[in-house]
């Protein structure tokens, strides 16, 4: 554009104009990526809470079922796929929820900003679909691979004294 303006005009671009903004913008991308960390985390430490208790409270059926001759595969399964729901149940929740606030913010604008400081006077919201598929199988995904620790657990269980549980 510089080569087609008069030579005492010169085009700038955004970037050059008000890189502060665009700094603003990288944190922001940067924090984003630390929640979701700290989110799919703390996911999956609760869904390990969960079905060790899960184990621990059907330590009877266990037994019951290696007595009758299941293996620990097959146990660890019924585990594995009831932790699969449960990963499922929450986020479509979860999704739900959030979707639906986004969607809420962009249609009302609601929560407003000071312009002043953020060059904006209300929370802008765009809603990637992929981005949240991608993060929704991603966090499926890593879930149910750290289930696969504590559904080890019901290998170490032994019939005779499962039974005897109280």
């Amino acid at each position: 554009i510089n080569d087609d303006l008069p030579p005492q005009l010169y085009a700038y671009s955004a970037v050059q104009m008000k890189p502060q903004i665009f700094d603003w913008l990288k944190l922001l991308d940067t924090n984003v990526i630390i929640i979701i960390v700290l989110m799919i985390l703390v996911a999956s430490i609760n869904m390990i809470t969960a079905l060790l208790v899960l184990i621990i409270e059907r330590t009877n059926m266990i037994g019951i079922l290696k007595a009758l001759g299941s293996s620990n595969t097959a146990i660890q399964k019924i585990f594995l796929y009831k932790a699969a729901y449960l990963i499922f149940q929450g986020l479509l929740i979860g999704n739900t929820l959030g979707v639906g606030f986004c969607y809420f913010q962009a249609q009302t604008k609601l929560i407003t900003l000071n312009a002043e400081s953020y060059y904006l006077s209300f929370v802008p919201i765009n809603i990637d679909w992929g981005a949240i598929a991608i993060i929704n199988i991603g966090a499926f995904i890593i879930c149910l691979l750290a289930m696969l620790l504590p559904s080890l657990m019901v290998s170490k269980i032994s019939p005779v004294k499962a039974i005897r549980f109280d």
